[in-house]
């Protein structure tokens, strides 16, 4: 490990007991800081604090007590989604005290080649297969980590300089950083998400943008070229910066045409060979090939991943087929632009279940893909008759409602006929009536299960 900041005797407050709190306070005790963690919540897990209390970090549990202001901390590390407007993060701030997320912590430290994906979405499937195509020759000296559930502070006390970590990172752990520098930074796309954190839609674009904000001239900016916007963007970077387009809107780096992805003036695969459906995911997959390419990965295996990549749990996951009808698990689609692209992978009639928690904003903007691809919607949650009217707009009849997506899993077998898709792609946040998009991709499989008698793939 290389170590660009010095810990030594820092005194060091960490904020939120979470996984990477925990992993990110055991890293700076190991580099010699003075440790502190505390989280509002008393703990769930007593094991966890015992462990944290042996190796001498400072466990506070059950407030954030602003009496932390006063203890002459000269770093905070925070869990990324708590907001900056909290009172005890705004006071650090407003006394000029770095305010970071792990991710900076462990950008310091590591000295092997790092590899960010950011984007609204298809963050976690593009870094996912670019995982996929650099482990088929070095699997022992690649790691995926960050936002796709392995904190980046546990990965890099494991890793050397030969080691490749390939990091997902959110606009919150990214907005958090001062000195990330991938060698490879990803860009899959930019709408407008979590303005309830970032305030403002610029705010967002700045947080993803510093994904490439210390790149340098050997570095590579990995960016969609299909929106003029994105394009723009890419004259921020000082990097080298690598197109991909599935509108074949620039051939100097990953592009689709007629009906086949190229690496430049290399024909890679045909489109239609991919295993995981969705122009969204041809998009992610052109993103996955210029990564693999710009690291001299071999096109058999770049292929050979294509081919035989399933997709993630909850991201478009192909559950099973029963009586002529596939089902499909997209819970991770919590916004309106990730059920678009869902249903835009499609060509045969999808029974569609959606719905979830209400921020406020209506859904016009899914009408025409909702027109062009949905024979039923089944809908559930708080903004069920939202979406009811956008469904009526789009001229569908048969419009159900239903307690949940589990229930709505029995319905749809009802109104769906051989050759049906049924796709949950609720467009929706799940914390309306689940945790998180996990548990209700969960709870759709386990009914889908219940449902047909068989297992999912």
């Amino acid at each position: 490990m290389k170590q660009v900041t010095n810990y030594q005797d820092k005194k060091v407050l960490v904020i939120g007991l979470g996984k990477s709190g925990a992993n990110v306070a055991k890293l700076l005790i190991k580099l010699g800081a003075q440790v502190t963690i505390n989280d509002k919540n008393d703990p769930s897990d007593i094991t966890l604090v015992d462990n944290l209390k042996q190796l001498g970090i400072d466990v506070i549990t059950g407030s954030h007590p602003m009496s932390l202001l006063e203890d002459g901390f000269q770093l905070v590390v925070k869990n990324p989604g708590i907001f900056y407007d909290n009172p005890l993060v705004a006071g650090f701030l407003k006394q000029h005290i770095p305010v970071v997320t792990d991710v900076e912590v462990a950008a310091t430290i590591f000295d092997g080649t790092l590899i960010g994906v950011t984007g609204s979405n298809g963050k976690t499937t593009t870094t996912t297969m670019i995982k996929k195509m650099l482990a088929r020759k070095n699997a022992n000296h690649v790691f995926d980590a960050g936002n796709i559930g392995i904190p980046i502070s546990q990965v890099v006390q494991k890793t050397n300089s030969d080691d490749t970590i390939v990091a997902e990172l959110s606009s919150f752990q990214l907005v958090g950083t001062r000195t990330l520098h991938p060698h490879i930074a990803v860009i899959t796309n930019i709408f407008s998400n979590h303005l309830d954190y970032h305030k403002t839609r610029e705010n967002y674009v700045n947080a993803k943008m510093k994904i490439t904000a210390n790149q340098t001239s050997s570095d590579y900016f990995v960016i969609n070229w299909d929106n003029p916007e994105w394009q723009q963007l890419s004259q921020r970077s000082n990097a080298q910066v690598v197109p991909f387009s599935r509108l074949g809107k620039n051939k100097n780096g990953a592009y689709e045409n007629n009906g086949k992805l190229y690496w430049r003036d290399e024909p890679i695969i045909t489109a239609n060979e991919i295993k995981v459906v969705g122009d969204h995911n041809i998009e992610n997959a052109l993103a996955a090939i210029a990564v693999a390419k710009l690291q001299n990965v071999d096109t058999e295996d770049i292929v050979h991943v294509l081919k035989t990549f399933g997709g993630v749990r909850h991201r478009m996951q192909f559950v099973l087929e029963d009586a002529g009808r596939q089902y499909y698990n997209d819970s991770k689609a919590t916004d309106i632009e990730a059920t678009e692209m869902a249903l835009k992978g499609f060509s045969q009639p999808v029974v569609l279940l959606a719905g979830g928690l209400d921020r406020g904003y209506t859904f016009e903007k899914l009408v025409p893909a909702l027109k062009e691809h949905v024979k039923a919607i089944i809908l559930f949650g708080e903004t069920a008759d939202k979406l009811a009217d956008a469904a009526k707009q789009a001229g569908i009849t048969t419009i159900k409602f239903t307690k949940d997506c589990a229930t709505g899993v029995f319905v749809a077998r009802q109104l769906s006929s051989t050759g049906d898709v049924i796709l949950l792609s609720p467009a929706n946040a799940s914390w309306d009536q689940f945790p998180n998009f996990e548990v209700r991709g969960d709870t759709y499989i386990k009914a889908v299960e219940q449902l047909t008698g068989k297992k999912a793939d």
